[in-house]
């Protein structure tokens, strides 16, 4: 079964942030630069949040705030949920699928290193059904 690290390790760990201070344009600028839905929010090397899409037409939107003006601390998700690099792609996604979340930073021995999106387990689910099915079709030919 595929863990995160293989993931990561074909994927790259690479993993975009955002200060807790910064304003939430600048956070929706980062994400739209970038091509991601979520940036994490970290104060140094501390996961405080995560800002996503979602928070933002939640919180800024819908409550007719401005983006310019408010700061990632007032909108982000302050209750960051996390995986390991050892854990399945599978158990992963369903801890996302579980909790509704669609980014899910990945921590080992309180270092981050990495963050996964659920297009990217699915794209890797996918990947391995495929192998899998071809494998297959070459041991019956």
């Amino acid at each position: 079964m595929t863990t995160i690290r293989q993931l990561l390790e074909e994927k790259g760990s690479d993993v975009w942030a955002i200060d807790p201070d910064d304003s939430v344009f600048n956070a929706v600028t980062e994400m739209s630069s970038k091509d991601v839905g979520g940036l994490l929010v970290m104060d140094g090397d501390k996961i405080v949040g995560i800002i996503t899409e979602r928070d933002y037409t939640r919180n800024v939107i819908l409550k007719g705030k401005t983006s310019p003006e408010t700061p990632v601390r007032d909108i982000m998700t302050a209750n960051v949920i996390c995986a390991t690099s050892e854990q399945s792609i599978i158990d992963c996604l369903q801890i996302m699928t579980d909790q509704r979340i669609r980014h899910l930073p990945v921590v080992d021995d309180g270092q981050l290193v990495g963050m996964v999106s659920i297009g990217d387990l699915v794209k890797r689910i996918i990947n391995d059904q495929k192998t899998t099915i071809e494998e297959l079709q070459q041991k019956g030919s």
